[in-house]
């Protein structure tokens, strides 16, 4: 059976540490391959610098050459929520295990998610520390709701993941950098 790491987000830009996790994801748990979901619009972002297919294409570009594929998943079923996305990836790919990929700022609003509960019920998650996030998501609502599913391990295995919910935080090394300061850069370029 086939193992993947799902990475979903705007990816506007994709960056070094999206490889970076999605890297790190696939090595510590011996992954098959890593998906990265890009979503059509995030219903938690209101701005949107980048048009779809310019985020699709520099995904295409970043990954180039690595074991990543860009899945287009949630605009063919016309999804905005990753809950509907994990729902139906898992309906439709029976004899995969997929695992959620994330990093720790994602934690801070996750109980907003759509069905947020329900994601962790349904997937493993995994969680990576992000600079400046990780004090605030180790208190985050999410992660205060499913303490009690942690798994501490130090050497991960995919069996630790069988019984839902499950997840852990990974003690990777920390990228300094956000698709956020990169727009900004962007941005501070275009007026100079």
């Amino acid at each position: 059976m086939k193992n993947i790491g799902l990475l979903g987000g705007s990816f506007d830009p994709p960056h070094n540490g999206h490889l970076y996790i999605s890297l790190e994801a696939k090595k510590i748990l011996k992954l098959d391959e890593i998906w990265w979901l890009v979503t059509p619009q995030n219903p938690l972002k209101i701005s949107r610098p980048a048009t779809y297919s310019e985020r699709i294409k520099n995904c295409k570009v970043i990954t180039k050459n690595y074991p990543i594929k860009i899945k287009e998943v949630e605009k063919s079923i016309n999804s905005k929520y990753s809950y509907q996305t994990i729902n139906y990836i898992k309906r439709y790919y029976k004899n995969i295990n997929f695992f959620w990929l994330m990093g720790a700022d994602n934690l801070l609003n996750f109980h907003k998610w759509q069905k947020w509960r329900l994601i962790f019920e349904d997937i493993p998650i995994v969680i990576f520390k992000r600079h400046g996030y990780n004090e605030k998501a180790l208190k985050s609502i999410a992660l205060k709701t499913f303490e009690n599913y942690k798994i501490t391990t130090t050497i991960l295995d995919k069996k630790y993941f069988s019984k839902l919910p499950a997840w852990t935080w990974i003690k990777n090394k920390e990228i300094k950098i956000s698709s956020t300061e990169i727009r900004n850069q962007r941005e501070i370029l275009r007026y100079e």
